[in-house]
Order: C-alpha cells, then sequence, then structure tokens
C-alpha cells in the first residue's frame, strides 16, 4: 500500500481512501498496524473538527437523533462524520453494524459519512481504534465528527477521552432513573439531552429535565465550564425540535474553551492519556504470545491447586516474563 498516495486522496476528502484507511487503522496485523502509524504521522495536525461523543441507555433512540441531528448540521453547509460503535459477540466476536441501516435521510447525504466499526468487546463502548478514525475524518476535512457509542456502562466515560464534547442522551422518564446513571458519567457530561420531548411524552421530559438539572447543581463547577454549564436541554429527533438550539449550545462552548485555553490543554490531556493507553495495550499484547499462554496456564494450575496464591503466581510470572 502507498502510504503517500493514500495520504493525499484523503485530504482530498476521498471517501472510499477514507474507508480504506479506517480498515487499515482497525486492523490488528503488525504489518497493517506499521502502515496505519505511517499513516496517521503524515496526516497529523492537518486540521481541527468538533469532536463530539454521544453516549445514552438503550433504546434512547441515538442513531434517530444522529440521522435528525446530522442532517440539520449539513443543512447548514457543514460536513458530517458518524463513527457509530456497536457491540461485538462475546462468543463469536461478530457485530450486526446495524446503525447505518437506522440512519437513512443521512447515509444518503453527500456531506455526511457513516462509518459503524465493531467494539470487540473493548471497555468504554467505543472501538480501541476509534481515536485513529476519528483523526483521519479530520484530515478528510469533516467539521464536525460524532462518536456514537455502545450505550451507558461502566466504562462508557471512555469516549470523554476523544471528545471536545460529551453528551449524554435520556429518554423521558420519572426521577428514579437518577439512580440507572452513574455519577462518573454524569460529571463528565458537557450537555444531557433528553430526548423523545414530544406528544404526551413531553411532560415527563420536562420532569426529567428538572431531575438533572438539580443533580448538576450538587456537582462541583468544572474549571473548563464557562456559567450555565454543564447544562439539560430538551429535543425531539421526530420533531427536530431543540436540534437547532443544542447545537449553538455547543458551538459555544467549544469558542468559550478556544478562547480560553481550555480547547488544546483538554486535546494535549487526551493525548496524554492514549499514549499510555497504547503502552498499556502493548504490554497485554505481550501475554498473547504462545510462550506466555503457556506460562499463565501452568501458574493458573497451580492457583487452582492451591500450591500458590494468586498475587504471588502473579509476581514469579510477571518476573519469570521479563526475564
Amino acid at each position: 500500500m502507498d502510504i503517500a498516495q493514500l495520504s493525499e486522496r484523503i485530504i482530498k476528502g476521498d471517501r472510499r481512501a477514507l474507508a480504506r484507511a479506517i480498515t487499515l487503522v482497525e486492523s490488528g496485523r503488525a504489518d497493517h498496524r506499521a502502515q496505519a502509524g505511517e499513516l496517521m504521522e503524515a496526516l497529523k495536525g492537518r486540521r481541527q473538527a468538533v469532536r463530539i461523543g454521544l453516549s445514552g441507555t438503550p433504546g434512547v433512540g441515538k442513531s434517530s437523533f444522529i440521522d435528525a441531528f446530522g442532517t440539520m448540521l449539513t443543512g447548514q453547509g457543514l460536513r458530517v462524520a458518524v463513527l457509530a460503535v456497536d457491540p461485538s459477540s462475546a462468543r463469536s466476536g461478530g457485530s450486526i453494524l446495524g446503525d447505518k441501516t437506522r440512519m437513512e435521510r443521512l447515509s444518503r447525504d453527500e456531506r455526511a459519512f457513516i462509518r459503524p466499526s465493531p467494539s470487540r468487546s473493548h471497555l468504554g463502548g467505543v472501538a480501541r481504534r476509534t481515536r485513529e478514525a476519528v483523526g483521519l475524518c479530520e484530515a478528510a476535512g469533516f467539521d464536525v465528527v460524532l462518536i456514537e457509542t455502545v450505550g451507558v456502562g461502566q466504562s462508557e466515560t471512555v469516549v470523554a477521552e476523544m471528545s471536545d464534547i460529551f453528551v449524554l442522551l435520556l429518554a423521558p422518564a420519572g426521577g428514579d432513573e437518577l439512580q440507572g446513571v452513574k455519577r462518573g458519567i454524569m460529571e463528565m457530561a458537557d450537555m444531557i439531552l433528553v430526548n423523545k420531548a414530544d406528544g404526551d411524552l413531553k411532560p415527563a421530559a420536562q420532569r426529567t429535565r428538572a431531575d438533572y438539572a438539580g443533580a448538576l447543581r450538587l456537582l462541583r463547577k468544572r474549571p473548563q465550564d464557562p456559567e450555565g454549564f454543564p447544562k439539560v436541554m430538551l429535543v425531539s429527533a421526530l420533531k427536530e425540535e431543540g436540534l437547532k438550539e443544542a447545537w449553538d449550545e455547543m458551538h459555544q462552548l467549544v469558542e468559550w474553551r478556544r478562547e480560553n485555553g481550555h480547547f488544546d490543554a483538554r486535546r494535549a490531556e487526551q493525548a496524554r492519556y492514549w499514549f499510555l493507553e497504547e503502552v498499556r495495550q502493548g504490554l497485554l499484547a505481550r501475554l498473547e504470545t504462545p510462550e506466555a499462554r503457556a506460562a499463565m496456564e501452568e501458574a493458573a494450575t497451580q492457583v487452582a491447586d492451591g500450591h500458590v496464591t494468586p498475587a504471588n503466581a502473579a509476581r514469579k510470572l510477571l518476573e519469570r516474563l521479563k526475564g
């Protein structure tokens, strides 16, 4: 593969080249990883898009929201890329990758690019290489990159480490739903959008907004937030209401952070985070060699037989592998 030629095609906005490049960075083959590294090095620092991470409880309408929200953005002349992460089977490793079929209008929009990817059981609701895919979309000239995660979970906050704005999408419900959303994800959310705020559900949506607005007031104010953030807003993907207002608030938040130095500082923190993550993943990959697996199985048998404690077995194994 000619990396120089591929990078040039991506910079010119070639969608096929972009799709091919994402396939390359998602590959786990050693030769592909080397080529992916070369490609990302060639494209680094080209331009910056607004990265929006979107998470929400299952059935909240994330795909429907992205379809309506993305179409609204392209209607304003913006180019929108969507990286939709689908859950992978723990048994087969397969993934349905059905998000694209649920974004009917956006999938036909020439100003939009939708790429579903399997999570491959990676914690955080995002694929391991999603951040590199975001960089490729930026290099290809997209103005906004939407990162849709699998759904709210214990490690869902990882998407905040690759986003400029982290949006939590909720459905109308009573205040009891506060029990189902972890404090960590609320502390990281820049904006909470209550979807399906239309018809008979509108009163429930208004109550949900009031509940979450009250909960947010109890959290410590973050230095990267202007007055009034994080905030809760009502939207309806079905009626296409509140979408423009939500985007205006997101845009104003990004501009405020740029002017006050928080935007670049946050991107620098994220780069550091992913460097350390790459080191961790590289060390874990060393445990996948046949020799390491055999040593681990031998130690696990000794632990199961009660001959050694788990902590001592782990320590001895690591010393053996290090040597």
